[in-house]
């Protein structure tokens, strides 16, 4: 899912290539109210936060987005650091700067429930070997437990992504198999008063079908859609996302998860390609990429179709094309979130953000 930013490592992020759908109609005003009641109370009891904003804590950026997370701690409900990756059943390991007391501690007392994330880069057969073997599975759960235990943890987020390049034969009992990892993990952080996430992909009419929805929201509190990478960095220049995309995901996903157990993804990221080079695209962040159009002196400009900001330079002599989300954009995009009444988002990444972005959130109030 999320890397430190290399090259190789940020392009395979993100998988997902739907294909574009004609542009919806949307009227009244371009903000979706994103507060109200939280899926989860407040660390030690009383009123929830007042929002419903999650994200993720990348360990590369860990400072500055611990940072971020404090500054915006009354709009922040979960942190949930970039921390583990499981590495087999019985290994999950930590990126540096894991399980830092510090920022734990620091986040809690801001008020903010901290539910670190485990990625896997397992081969799709190892995940699935491990998924539909009953006795592998609870090997695992017994290793993610004993991650939980490790520090004042909420919950745990799980964001295995390899299965969804599962083959046409198993990949229906892969999928049954990771429903019933996290349907037993689930049940076990509850009894123990912990919370259970599960970060997906976007299920559309030409990808993620290997996620069941429909039995995931039964058991997680809260199921995470990606909905980021409608154009990704391997392949060719176009929009993050786009209302209409954004309408295909969520008509599809609350026909099976109830809308207060989604958590919209959303981008505050871009990708910035060589036009006809074929090369992978460079990963810039939200306010990089603004930084560097303002550089290379190109007008701000929002697509008329998907409604996000792009701008092309030359560099070298090639021409290079960027592709962002920054606050214009996203809230051109929130309205689809409130016609389908799903409330809560989570922003990937804290400290990539367009500063505006958080003036967004507090008009949904």
């Amino acid at each position: 899912m999320k890397r430190p930013i290399s090259a190789r490592a940020v392009q395979r992020i993100r998988r997902i290539r739907p294909r574009p759908l004609p542009l919806l109609a949307f009227t009244g005003a371009a903000v979706l109210a994103l507060c109200g009641a939280a899926l989860l109370p407040a660390r030690g009891g009383g009123a929830p936060p007042p929002r419903t904003v999650s994200a993720w804590l990348p360990y590369w950026d860990q400072e500055g987005a611990y940072q971020d997370a404090l500054a915006h701690a009354d709009q922040l409900r979960t942190v949930s650091p970039f921390w583990y990756e499981a590495k087999s059943a019985t290994r999950v390991d930590g990126h540096p700067g894991a399980g830092e007391r510090r920022i734990i501690d620091g986040l809690h007392a801001a008020g903010i429930q901290v539910v670190p994330t485990v990625m896997e880069q397992m081969k799709p057969g190892v995940l699935a070997a491990l998924v539909t073997s009953p006795d592998r599975r609870a090997e695992h759960i017994t290793a993610l437990l004993d991650l939980v235990r490790s520090r004042a943890y909420d919950g745990i987020d799980l964001d295995y992504e390899s299965i969804a390049s599962t083959g046409d034969a198993t990949y229906r009992a892969v999928g049954a198999g990771y429903t019933a990892l996290v349907r037993d993990l689930c049940s076990t952080l509850h009894a123990l008063g912990k919370v259970c996430f599960a970060t997906v992909n976007p299920r559309t009419a030409t990808t993620g079908r290997v996620w069941d929805y429909l039995s995931l929201g039964q058991v997680a509190d809260s199921v995470r859609i990606m909905a980021y990478n409608l154009h990704y960095g391997t392949g060719t220049p176009g929009p993050l996302s786009s209302i209409a995309w954004y309408d295909e995901i969520l008509r599809r996903a609350t026909a099976e998860i109830p809308a207060e157990k989604i958590e919209m993804g959303l981008p505050a990221y871009g990708w910035d390609w060589a036009e006809g080079s074929g090369e992978g695209a460079r990963h810039v962040t939200s306010k990089g990429a603004e930084a560097l159009r303002e550089a290379v002196g190109a007008p701000y400009g929002l697509d008329p179709d998907s409604q996000t900001p792009h701008f092309t330079y030359e560099e070298g002599g090639s021409v290079r094309t960027v592709w962002y989300q920054d606050a214009r954009g996203t809230e051109a995009h929130l309205p689809v979130l409130r016609h389908y009444g799903v409330r809560n988002t989570v922003l990937w990444a804290l400290d990539f953000e367009d500063p505006g972005l958080w003036a967004v959130f507090a008009r949904g109030a």
